[in-house]
């Protein structure tokens, strides 16, 4: 069975590796590649969408995909947990995947693993210099799984203050977004004359 895929954000960088990988899959058969000039109305018809866009346009690419029936991949960043409570599939089937990267899944992973363990834990993450949002969808869910693994947050000390971060969860997050860099997350944690370091 040939599984038709409609592209949303097909211009984009990750919208031309999806294009490029359904192009070489046997399985997989291109409905049709939509950006920002082109409707929605084109994915009518199609099995699945995949979507890569920004997290506004996103959030109408799968009320789009809900309100027609249609299964959503979702790879754009920036989705909270909030959001997710919002949705309500029936007909169609909506999976949200915050980062593709094995390495990351992990990294986060281990991160709210070692969290039970440390008083202290902040974010810093690093995007190439043309990614929009920030934080990064990564660094959002990965302080969300920190903040379900603490039995008890420490309080952050200068909360309130810009240049300590973006408070999410409970989790300061610094964001950089610099020329030379495709993607970077550290997690650093801080206990009793120690600290970790998970990097990926």
């Amino acid at each position: 069975m040939t599984i038709k895929v409609s592209v949303v954000g097909a211009t984009g960088r990750m919208g031309k590796l999806a294009l490029e990988l359904i192009e070489n899959a046997s399985d997989l058969e291109l409905y049709s590649a939509i950006d920002s000039k082109i409707s929605l109305e084109q994915a009518l018809g199609a099995d699945v969408i995949f979507e890569a866009t920004k997290l506004e346009a996103s959030k109408q690419v799968v009320e789009f995909a809900l309100a027609n029936s249609i299964n959503i991949v979702v790879a754009t960043s920036g989705w909270a947990k909030s959001d997710l409570v919002s949705l309500n599939p029936t007909d169609s089937a909506v999976v949200i995947v915050p980062n593709f990267s094995v390495g990351s899944v992990l990294g986060s992973r281990f991160a709210a693993e070692a969290a039970k363990y440390f008083s202290t834990i902040e974010i810093i993450e690093t995007h190439h210099a043309g990614k929009i949002d920030s934080p990064s969808g990564t660094a959002i869910r990965t302080a969300e799984m920190i903040e379900a693994n603490r039995p008890n947050p420490a309080e952050v000390q200068g909360a309130g203050q810009k240049a300590r971060g973006e408070i999410i969860a409970g989790v300061p997050i610094h964001s950089l977004r610099v020329d030379g860099v495709s993607a970077k997350q550290e997690v650093v944690l801080g206990g009793n004359q120690e600290t970790l370091v998970i990097s990926h």
